[in-house]
């Protein structure tokens, strides 16, 4: 039995905080070890960027679907299925002999799973949290933040002893266990109780669809997701690399150093844009946008000068930095985008906000491959700095000409009653 002190809103916070936090740590494995599979299967640099960006193309076109299927069938029962299909998907990866089955096993399969579980889950906050709407999933988007950390140290130290294969084994395997461990805690929590949430949609896919793409703010707040994601998905792969072929920095080291400095900042930036979003909303109409364009334009010059620079202290500081500014645009990615579209449609919107980004991110890790022979790697890192940039104009464009009137909107709808 729950305590009865524990609110269900944030016992389904906690619980989908677990199953985040393995979704970004089994990611985080293969950019910790990428060097080591690559020397092991005697892999270009180029196929190591393909398998990165397969992945997320993959996610990119199968999260659409996903967030359809949210909108139409229980949101907790697809979310155990996509932890378990990608957490077995994890560890057969530790299998691998080959570029083809690298694919197979870490792209599709991982990435298919994956994509199944963000617009449920998101949705399924959303429906439960109103005044507290960005603190909650910001809480839950914390788990990014401690699952890469974690994932990049002990999958750093495993392949360090024993090699890179045992380390898909660890949080395959665990992963597997968790999936188990949360049927049965869901299943207890929901068990008998009635979630204040919204009626289903009964629209049809396309007039559903044809929703997401009527709000101007809502296409712009997908477009600078996109930007923020090929730098994101770039730096994330690539820079356990970086500091490891230009500093020689151990795998360990790497994989941590790489992470730790820049997800402990990225941390506070989060919880202190919810806080400053969830205070200030209803006052100012747009300031969920503006914290997010602070943490971008801030983003711009820390990514550039942590390419650029000779000096390993000067790539700690920007790290920082750039942490910091990544979690003042997280606070908000969901939050703004839920300002801005209805409860029914939550999960179909977040399903296509993730598709764009992810599509534009599977291009970043694949391009730095090709380009690092002829220009480096750290030019390579300097160039994401354009994706903050380009998602900084989105943001302005949006909060300029159409926040105010599409928030408006939704809130009419939302005053009256839906339809």
């Amino acid at each position: 039995m729950l305590k009865k002190s524990v609110p269900y809103k944030w016992e389904l916070v906690g619980l989908l905080w677990l199953a985040f936090f393995f979704n970004q740590a089994d990611r985080q494995i293969y950019n910790v070890v990428l060097s080591a599979i690559r020397d092991d299967l005697a892999l270009s640099d180029a196929d190591m960027g393909l398998v990165s960006s397969s992945l997320i193309l993959i996610y990119g076109l199968l999260v659409p679907v996903a967030g359809v299927i949210g909108d139409r069938y229980p949101k907790k029962r697809v979310i155990i299925i996509s932890l378990l299909v990608w957490t077995c998907a994890t560890l057969s990866t530790g299998l691998s002999q080959t570029l083809l089955q690298l694919i197979l096993l870490r792209s599709v399969a991982t990435g298919g799973g994956e994509a199944f579980y963000s617009p449920s889950a998101n949705s399924l906050i959303g429906e439960s949290h109103k005044k507290t709407l960005a603190t909650a999933l910001s809480i839950h988007q914390t788990a990014l933040y401690v699952g890469v950390i974690a994932s990049s140290f002990v999958t750093g130290y495993i392949a360090d002893l024993y090699g890179w294969r045992m380390a898909f084994y660890v949080f395959g395997g665990a992963g597997i266990f968790l999936a188990a461990l949360i049927y049965w805690r869901v299943r207890n929590i929901v068990s008998g109780q009635s979630i204040v949430g919204v009626i289903p949609s009964q629209k049809s896919i396309k007039e559903v669809i044809s929703i997401f793409f009527k709000k101007p703010t809502a296409i712009l707040l997908a477009c600078a997701f996109a930007g923020m994601q090929f730098a994101g998905v770039g730096f994330m792969t690539w820079m356990p690399t970086f500091l490891h072929e230009k500093y020689n920095l151990s795998f360990a080291q790497a994989g941590f150093d790489s992470t730790f400095y820049y997800k402990v900042t990225a941390l506070l930036g989060i919880l202190l844009g919810a806080r400053i979003a969830d205070r200030f909303t209803r006052k100012m109409t747009g300031m969920r946008g503006m914290v997010q364009l602070c943490g971008l334009m801030m983003g711009v010059p820390a990514l550039y000068f942590m390419g650029t620079t000779d000096s390993l202290s000067t790539v700690y500081i920007t790290l920082v930095v750039f942490g910091l500014c990544q979690g003042l645009y997280d606070s908000n990615i969901f939050a703004s985008l839920f300002d801005v579209v209805e409860p029914p449609y939550r999960s179909t919107a977040t399903g296509i906000m993730l598709s764009f980004a992810f599509i534009v991110g599977a291009i970043s890790p694949y391009v730095l491959g090709l380009l690092k022979p002829v220009f480096g790697l750290s030019n390579g890192i300097a160039f994401l700095s354009l994706g903050y940039f380009f998602a900084a104009l989105c943001i302005i464009v949006a909060l300029l000409f159409f926040y105010r009137k599409d928030c408006l909107k939704t809130n009419d709808v939302l005053i009256s009653g839906g339809d």
